[in-house]
């Protein structure tokens, strides 16, 4: 089965892929095949001899002489996605995958999270970690996570300007921390929701 996944929302396209192909598949850059190599992707076994693969092939349109060739190669026994980060709706390429019925998913950018939603949210954890959990769950399949940190930084600096405190300074202590955390993670899409959501309920332990 071929799929293709396109689209500015990295973080949604990667767990789409993983829930295609697993987390054990083969991955093949677009810049770096020749149209030679399409038959033995598209159609050969794996090294292990067993007949059915999982295959991710990256931003395939940035070779153009493959790209065109995509059309020959539909009909495939393995399992495999296509992932651009971006797709012509008006070229024959395009076209053909429709009309041969392949899965074709767009996965949009995030909005940027609102300052005011950010803001109730931190006020609520530094007095109820739990509850602010459950207002990031309502948002985070719409909102990227790395604006909302983003807006996390700049409302606990405002609470250091406002008011510096034991807390707030111990506060911007936890924001330095998490962001190490988020700079040094795993391409896993769902970790920055995880370390947002850890770091909510630690503060709302803070004196």
């Amino acid at each position: 089965m071929l799929s293709v996944f396109w689209g500015e929302n990295r973080l949604e396209t990667e767990k789409a892929v993983k829930r295609a192909l697993g987390t054990d598949y083969e991955v093949f850059e677009g810049e770096n095949l020749t149209v030679a190599d399409l038959p033995s992707i598209f159609q050969g076994t794996s090294l292990f001899g067993t007949e059915k693969r999982q295959i991710l092939l990256k931003e395939l349109g940035e070779n153009k002489e493959v790209w065109e060739k995509i059309p020959d190669y539909l009909q495939t026994d393995h399992d495999m996605v296509i992932w651009e980060s971006k797709i012509d709706k008006r070229s024959v390429v395009y076209k053909a995958m429709v009309a041969a019925g392949v899965e074709m998913r767009e996965f949009p950018a995030r909005a940027n999270p609102d300052a005011k939603m950010v803001f109730n949210i931190l006020d609520m954890a530094l007095r109820n970690g739990p509850q602010a959990v459950k207002m990031v769950e309502k948002i985070e399949l719409e909102q990227d996570p790395y604006m909302f940190f983003g807006l996390l930084v700049t409302q606990g600096i405002k609470k250091l300007e406002y008011r510096a405190g034991t807390r707030e300074k111990r506060l911007l202590k936890e924001l330095s921390r998490l962001d190490m955390q988020m700079k040094t993670t795993s391409v896993e899409p769902w970790l920055p929701w995880l370390l947002l959501k850890s770091f909510l309920l630690r503060i709302s332990q803070l004196d």
